[in-house]
């Protein structure tokens, strides 16, 4: 046991880059692809993932200033600090449950795979975090229960499969990205809940009707509706709200270089992130017509995906429209929920993944997007909230230092119904 998990260990030591191709290079001569084709596809895709990482890299650097910067400006004083997903992330590994997470997820996916329960590998293995996550919250609260918090990290796994291929059809279709699916964290615990608010806005006479899409918005605002002079227009309010309304001892050329930069940043990502997609695009199709093949062959035409990070969806210009919006209201609904006691932080500038399945599910309407993203940060803050005591006490556990002035610590990234809805089922049994 201890030597698989070393293997496991070794291969996502590897990153992305580096570990993505070499499973799509495997993947690729099972399903029957030609040596060279299968190696120019494999590093394709890793190139792909180098832009996007670089890319996103940018955007995360662009906004994390600018955003601590507005939340100082607030003044906010609550007392469950988000740490981010990175630091939730460790956390979760460095429990019992967590060392085994990688064999119990690997198990659930190829089981289901050989009993037609899905239709998805699931390659994102980083993120297999998340099923780490809510395997060690069952751990604590059932008293140290190692099998139960197995079964709950194995219920994530299934869980996040069955709804990824429940939406890869809107996924591919509306991203042009062939034979992929989704089984990353947030973004398949926000698709019951955007399957919802849909079904309740469709009932509602007038507000079913607004539809905001790209095209619409270019159409509109004529230039400056193209994404590049929406992305700049957005770092420059974004940037005049972080560091012109309470500039903090700067100067005023101070401010307005940050201002400004952070306006070209933007309209950087909203121009390169869906040309880097292309590449994905590029070296993913001939997979997926591999994987059609082999599966017509063999399995009387059984579809196959590849589960990947939903990283490779932030690029829509809706997308990352929204997360910029959805960072000063987040911070506005942390003031005014009541009961509310997470502080966002270190996951405020990844907005944009909370919300990235939305523009699919809705046909890219940025209005929905807007108005579900608003709906969905309130659900990530409340169960953040509700989780902070359990993670600093796992924390406490393994011997994480709570960062100096924080009474407890928790994680937007954390916050996801599956995990909440199972560790509420332990507490109940349990009593705790």
């Amino acid at each position: 046991m201890e030597a698989i998990k070393s293997i496991f260990d070794f291969l996502t030591g590897l990153g992305s880059p580096v570990m993505l191709p070499i499973v799509i290079f495997i993947l690729s001569l099972i399903l029957g692809q030609k040596l060279s084709r299968a190696f120019i596809s494999s590093l394709t895709v890793g190139v792909g993932f180098i832009g996007l990482g670089l890319v996103i890299n940018l955007l995360f650097q662009a906004l994390g200033p600018a955003t601590d910067a507005l939340v100082k400006s607030t003044g906010l004083q609550l007392n469950s600090l988000d740490v981010g997903w990175g630091v939730a992330a460790a956390i979760a590994f460095g429990t019992a449950v967590g060392s085994l997470v990688f064999i119990v997820a690997l198990g659930v996916n190829l089981i289901m795979l050989l009993l037609n329960w899905t239709k998805t590998l699931n390659v994102d293995m980083w993120n297999y975090w998340h099923y780490a996550f809510t395997g060690s919250l069952v751990y604590l609260v059932s008293g140290g229960n190692l099998l139960l918090g197995l079964i709950a990290a194995a219920i994530h796994a299934a869980v996040a499969l069955l709804i990824a291929d429940w939406v890869a059809k809107d996924v591919q279709g509306f991203f042009k990205l062939p034979g992929i699916s989704i089984p990353q964290g947030w973004a398949i615990t926000s698709v019951p809940i955007i399957k919802i608010f849909n079904w309740i806005v469709e009932k509602i006479p007038g507000l079913r009707d607004v539809y905001w899409d790209s095209e619409t918005l270019q159409k509109r605002l004529g230039i400056f509706g193209q994404p590049i002079i929406m992305g700049a227009i957005l770092g420059l309010l974004f940037g005049i709200l972080a560091y012109g309304i309470n500039p903090a001892g700067m100067t005023f050329n101070e401010v307005l270089g940050k201002v400004l930069m952070l306006a070209v940043q933007m309209a950087a990502v909203m121009l390169l992130i869906p040309r880097i997609i292309a590449i994905f695009m590029e070296g993913l199709t001939p997979v997926s017509e591999a994987a059609r093949t082999f599966m017509q062959k063999r399995f009387a035409g059984r579809e196959f995906y590849v589960g990947l990070d939903s990283a490779i969806l932030i690029g829509h210009p809706i997308t990352i429209a929204t997360g910029i919006l959805l960072i000063p209201i987040t911070l506005l609904l942390a003031a005014i929920l009541p009961g509310n006691t997470t502080l966002p932080a270190a996951d405020l500038a990844a907005t944009a993944f909370f919300v990235c399945m939305v523009p699919p599910l809705t046909r890219g309407n940025f209005f929905r997007s807007v108005l579900y993203g608003i709906l969905i940060m309130t659900m990530v803050l409340y169960i953040s909230s509700a989780f902070a005591p359990l993670l600093t006490q796992i924390a406490r556990d393994i011997g994480y230092a709570i960062p100096q002035g924080a009474v407890q610590i928790t994680g937007l990234s954390g916050g996801n119904w599956i995990a909440w809805v199972l560790t509420t089922i332990t507490r109940l049994i349990f009593g705790r």
